[in-house]
């Protein structure tokens, strides 16, 4: 399979950016692109996904069997340059967290080429993501958790909608629990 030829889940124009963003489902064949991303400096802290490559295989192998979640790549002007899962909160660790609602959705993100980190591009990723999470009409509330010490995302995250909710102590950190309500947030970018 080439990776040229997948066909994208989700895409639109930003004109603040004035890029296309797309996502597509990530495939095996991504496993280089991501194994580079996940061993980034910017990125071992808050992922703690450094394995070597052969490790990555089977983490990555593992994630696209899951079937609670749905890995994406983010591309601008279908460059590849951040990795996504989108995942159903209920059946999810977070669910222990708060009472989630069966069609609650939960992202996860980084942007992985650090020539991208520093642009202004990661608030309208998430936004574009946003968008099309909200696409399944039953969703009324998306979820995240990044790190507590990831004040940059955070930001991002409440400029994008999300309402931090408090802390919380996941099995592998401390996480702000934060929630985006749909109608909020298709009242606020409209």
């Amino acid at each position: 399979m080439s990776l040229n030829t997948l066909t994208y889940s989700y895409q639109t124009w930003d004109a603040k950016i004035n890029k296309v963003i797309a996502f597509r489902s990530v495939v095996l064949e991504d496993l280089p692109l991501i194994h580079n991303w996940m061993n980034q400096p910017h990125v071992i802290p808050f992922w703690n996904l450094a394995y070597n490559m052969e490790r990555m295989g089977q983490h990555l192998q593992t994630a696209l069997t899951d079937r609670h979640q749905t890995l994406y790549i983010g591309l601008l002007d279908d460059v590849p340059m951040s990795y996504w899962e989108s995942y159903w909160a209920a059946d999810d660790i977070i669910s222990r967290y708060y009472p989630a609602h069966l069609c609650d959705r939960g992202i996860h993100l980084l942007i992985g080429s650090p020539e991208f980190l520093g642009k202004g591009y990661a608030l309208p990723l998430l936004r574009a993501m946003t968008f099309f999470q909200f696409q399944h009409p039953e969703t009324a509330k998306i979820v995240t958790e990044p790190d507590s010490r990831n004040s940059k995302m955070i930001h991002v995250f409440k400029r994008c909608g999300f309402e931090l909710q408090t802390e919380i102590d996941l099995p592998d950190k401390r996480a702000a629990l934060m929630f985006c309500d749909r109608q909020s947030f298709l009242k606020r970018w409209k």
